[in-house]
């Protein structure tokens, strides 16, 4: 179902990313003093009482982009006005009306569309003797608020949600089946893949690296089903890390991993496997998220044999060697579809429960074919085994004594119960406590 859309704009640097972090109530958008940092369309949902909205933070109007991407950044904000059913048009107090803003106030009044002026940075009682001043604007009385503060959100929320449809006060967006964290290497295909996902140029696709900078959340259908995909800012080595903005588009691309049901890792296939990827592998192994390595630009890949890729694949990301690989062209829409539909897979795999007596029942075969080792002459014991979770599944082992217990024999076990139970491309997660019980009986 759709809902309505509230699109922020205004020149650069009025705090449009911070109005639209104070109203989610977390950081979404970066929030940096440079000017353009915002670029994309970044979109949350909101939800103030029983109305439900999306709101979209937008690129600074009138901006000029240091690597020449003005044009798309302008096509975006015209995309977001033409989306919005309210138009939150913000300025500075500290700075008054500057020529910017008038002419940001002479391209909304030719859109004819209704729009709520927010005057920000409103911090001090002093300030508000200044706010009448930006009437002259012509968009009706200003409304005050401090969005680094947080000062005046409530009533903010109360009067954009008066001027939105009345028919969509109990209603909302379908809620999506999972969400899809898109993550790689700068230039590996990320934000062609969310814009071929939802069939629109939703994100800027540009030559030059690091054109990406916040995780945007994108809705996007598949066979009438609803998904999230959450594009991120490409990882590079640390020692690399220019910026303030670099370092936050680094720790949302590392939170998007933790949000996501399932990680499409892209790697291009016209590259070698670099250190970067290998970093990134790790973390998403840390996070025992479900993931497909999705090998992008695959028409651009000449003479190569899947099988033997697919072996230096696993070889260069040890770790990972149960995830599914998929060959894809974001590019030209080849098997992406499939790769969605090996996604909902995975996300059935890791949401999937067993059986006490059919866990113990796979714990005994594979204790019949290596026990662990023992150490400083105590033989370590499984007693029984229950999952506690899924998502990823979970499972608490009763054991004698959980220190003779090692990481090596947890991937004995992960690679013995994905062989046995239906986690077969999915990681598992193992506790082990101390408990005295009558322990499995040998195969026989």
């Amino acid at each position: 179902m759709n809902i309505p859309v509230v699109t922020i704009v205004g020149r650069p640097n009025v705090g449009k990313s911070s109005l639209l972090n104070c109203l989610a109530r977390r950081r979404i958008s970066i929030v940096e003093p440079t000017s353009g940092v915002t670029r994309d369309r970044v979109s949350t949902e909101i939800r103030h009482h029983d109305y439900v909205f999306e709101l979209v933070d937008t690129g600074g109007m009138g901006v000029e982009d240091v690597d020449g991407l003005t044009k798309d950044i302008e096509i975006q904000i015209e995309t977001a006005l033409a989306m919005a059913d309210l138009i939150l048009f913000v300025v500075d107090v500290r700075e008054g009306i500057m020529p910017l803003d008038t002419m940001v106030a002479e391209k909304l009044r030719h859109l004819g569309k209704k729009t709520l002026l927010v005057v920000n940075k409103v911090d001090t009682p002093k300030f508000e003797y200044q706010i009448a001043e930006f009437s002259r604007l012509g968009f009706g009385s200003p409304h005050p608020i401090s969005a680094v503060e947080g000062f005046g959100r409530s009533e903010l929320l109360d009067k954009v949600t008066s001027l939105l449809p009345a028919q969509s006060r109990e209603s909302g967006a379908d809620e999506p089946i999972m969400k899809l964290a898109i993550v790689g290497k700068r230039n590996a295909g990320k934000s062609t893949l969310i814009n071929t996902l939802a069939r629109e140029q939703r994100v800027i696709v540009s030559e030059v690296a690091g054109t990406t900078r916040d995780s945007i959340d994108v809705r996007f259908e598949v066979e009438g089903k609803q998904f999230l995909a959450i594009d991120t800012a490409g990882v590079r080595k640390k020692k690399q890390v220019h910026d303030s903005i670099e370092f936050y588009s680094m720790a949302r691309a590392e939170r998007s991993i933790r949000r996501a049901d399932v990680v499409l890792f892209l790697i291009d296939a016209t590259l070698k496997v670099s250190e970067v990827d290998k970093k990134l592998g790790d973390y998403i192994i840390t996070e025992n998220k479900p993931c497909i390595i999705v090998i992008n630009k695959w028409d651009l890949s000449q003479g190569i044999v899947t099988q033997k890729y697919n072996e230096y694949i696993y070889k260069c990301l040890p770790g990972l060697s149960f995830a599914p690989i998929s060959c894809i062209s974001a590019k030209n829409n080849e098997h992406v579809v499939e790769m969605v539909h090996l996604a909902m897979d995975l996300y059935e795999q890791t949401n999937t429960r067993v059986t006490t007596s059919e866990l113990n029942q796979a714990l005994q075969d594979a204790l019949s074919l290596h026990r662990p080792t023992r150490k400083k002459s105590r033989s370590p014991k499984i007693y029984y085994a229950t999952q506690v979770s899924a998502a990823p599944p979970t499972f608490i082992l009763f054991v004698n004594d959980p220190k003779l217990f090692d990481s090596d024999y947890d991937r004995y076990l992960t690679n013995q119960l994905q062989k046995k139970l239906p986690f077969a491309e999915v990681p598992l997660k193992f506790h082990y406590r101390a408990r005295t019980k009558v322990q499995l009986s040998p195969a026989k």
